[in-house]
């Protein structure tokens, strides 16, 4: 009687802890997130449309939701339905936070500006001066020759010894639409600066003086993109006679290393521009729960270590320099020809300025 009496009350005990846990796992199931709706640089959509990013904040109770936008359209839109912008610009996130009057902002990642190309293009302008090494074992590409090539209107055929890409078009770097995205934006600022004598256009006369030459540098490519995404995957499909040489963000090139499928092929490689600019993602609260969102973007580990398995720079630069080691990536840990660019009005003067010459 003891023994059945035992026997039951460990089968009551055993279906009261199962109850428990189903009941526990259901709860978790159906607990209510928070919904946060933000806008974005383009650049960014595939980190927040990952299972794993909506994973770690469903962790903290958020479902964040996102539309995507250029960084210049995120700075001039109405902003009302939104709870964060996340421009990929500190110019924009500046622009954006003087005009909702906010005090504090976070930059949970960034991305130096960079150039994909080839190695068969890398030793032909290294051959002539116009690619060198950079301050650490990188390769960087000399912006000052660069653009007197440019200015030139230099074609490939016409560079001495030339013969692995004897092309009857000029020597310039493809870039995106100037009328439309970051990317070009901080082209302008990079290219700019070295024809202002290194110097960060400030002025209405240094605008006037670096108009000619970098206007040129747009127009004469012709048709462009209006998104970083176009040119890269040019590169990537159609190769060098296409594209031998696309201005990138660094975390296009590290992010598909990281994901080793297979289209980074042996002959490609990543220069830098000399200087270059980092495209500093920041995030602008406009609201209590757009504001958990960016602190947990900058102090979680891991969306933290999601943030550097898609190519981005993080705070803690531990986190880019394991997924790099992992991915036996050539990218530097730092960058030391680095500079800032202009401020939101100077560089839409520029841009707006170079609009009226197309």
């Amino acid at each position: 009687m003891k023994r059945r009496l035992s026997i039951g009350l460990a089968v009551v005990l055993l279906l009261a802890v199962v109850a428990v846990i189903v009941w526990d796992r259901g709860g978790d199931e159906n607990t209510e997130l928070t919904t946060v709706r933000g806008v974005i640089g383009s650049e960014k959509l595939a980190f927040f449309s990952d299972k794993r990013v909506a994973d770690a904040f469903a962790e903290h109770g958020l479902k964040v939701e996102v539309d995507s936008a250029g960084s210049r359209q995120i700075a001039n839109m109405d902003l009302g339905k939104y709870e964060f912008a996340f421009p990929s610009s500190s110019p924009a996130a500046q622009r954006i936070q003087r005009d909702h009057q906010v005090t504090g902002v976070h930059t949970p990642f960034q991305s130096p500006m960079a150039v994909a190309t080839f190695e068969p293009i890398v030793n032909l302008l290294s051959a002539n001066g116009i690619v060198r090494k950079g301050a650490g074992d990188y390769q960087v590409l000399d912006i000052a020759k660069y653009l007197e090539l440019a200015q030139k209107g230099t074609r490939w055929d016409q560079l001495p010894g030339n013969t692995a890409f004897p092309a009857r078009k000029n020597v310039l770097l493809t870039t995106t639409d100037p009328r439309e995205s970051n990317s070009a934006a901080m082209y302008l600022s990079i290219v700019s600066f070295v024809a202002n004598g290194n110097n960060v256009v400030s002025t209405p006369e240094a605008e006037a003086k670096v108009l000619p030459a970098v206007s040129k540098l747009f127009i004469d490519q012709g048709y462009t993109q209006n998104s970083t995404e176009g040119p890269f995957e040019d590169y990537l499909a159609a190769g060098m006679g296409k594209t031998p040489m696309a201005l990138i963000y660094e975390s296009q090139f590290v992010d598909r290393l990281v994901r080793a499928d297979g289209s980074i092929r042996p002959d490609m490689r990543l220069l830098y521009t000399a200087p270059t600019v980092y495209s500093k993602h920041t995030l602008v609260p406009l609201k209590p729960n757009g504001d958990q969102v960016g602190r947990l973007l900058a102090t979680d580990p891991e969306l933290g270590k999601l943030a550097a398995t898609f190519g981005f720079r993080t705070g803690d630069p531990r986190l880019f320099a394991d997924v790099v080691a992992a991915a036996k990536a050539p990218v530097p840990a730092d960058l030391v020809d680095a500079v800032e660019p202009p401020s939101f009005e100077t560089l839409e003067r520029l841009l707006d300025a170079v609009k009226k010459q197309y």
